[in-house]
């Protein structure tokens, strides 16, 4: 992403993502982190204790506001403007990999094109990250896969990744020896590789 589309990222308030490294997660941690998330509770039960998951920690972990109210189940359509109808059709059936394609293709030179590039960048933002909220999203892709009604997990467990990894660092800490928010840009890619290696290694044990 170029500075200018950053700059535009961090006008919007989510400046915290810049810290997320390209990165591929392991496979079998995901699968300990949704097996091991408890539904009904958002809680994750972890050999480090149990860590109650909120729109506040997720927020801390990622440097984004996830509290607030729920985007809505469903867009009425008919209810729509037709400017936002038009909006509406433009990014109708987009997926993930389509979005971020979009957000790294279009240009920012003019004001019509920071506008666009905007609207994909806060969708793609939902799709990754909000969409009804992060807890809501991880809870019914958890119950699918646990069902075998889906071989992919759906919503944020990255989140999920960051929050277990800083809680279960820094328990017992006092307040002033935490690290900062957002919790995500005190670990690097290294880091973060290490710990992955480390938390797969003991599942396969296990």
């Amino acid at each position: 992403m170029t500075e200018e589309k950053k700059a535009i990222v961090r006008d919007l308030g989510f400046g915290g993502l810049m810290h997320i490294p390209p990165l591929r997660v392991h496979h079998q941690l995901l699968r300990e982190l949704a097996n091991n998330f408890k539904l009904g509770e958002n809680r994750l039960e972890t050999g480090y204790g149990s860590f109650k998951i909120t729109p506040r920690n997720i927020g801390h972990a990622l440097g984004i506001n996830a509290t607030g109210k729920p985007f809505p189940q469903k867009v009425e359509y008919k209810k729509l403007s037709e400017d936002d109808k038009i909006i509406f059709r433009r990014f109708q059936g987009k997926t993930l990999k389509s979005l971020t394609d979009e957000m790294m293709d279009i240009g920012v030179g003019n004001e019509e094109e920071r506008l666009m590039f905007k609207r994909i960048f806060i969708l793609y933002i939902q799709m990754a990250f909000l969409l009804p909220t992060t807890i809501n999203k991880i809870s019914p892709g958890i119950t699918d896969y646990k069902e075998k009604k889906k071989k992919a997990i759906d919503g944020c467990l990255f989140a999920l990744m960051i929050i277990y990894f800083h809680l279960s660092e820094n328990k017992g800490k006092k307040r002033a020896e935490r690290p900062p928010k957002p919790w995500i840009a005190n670990w690097s890619k290294e880091q973060l590789v290490e710990r992955m290696n480390a938390e797969t290694e003991e599942i396969l044990v296990s």
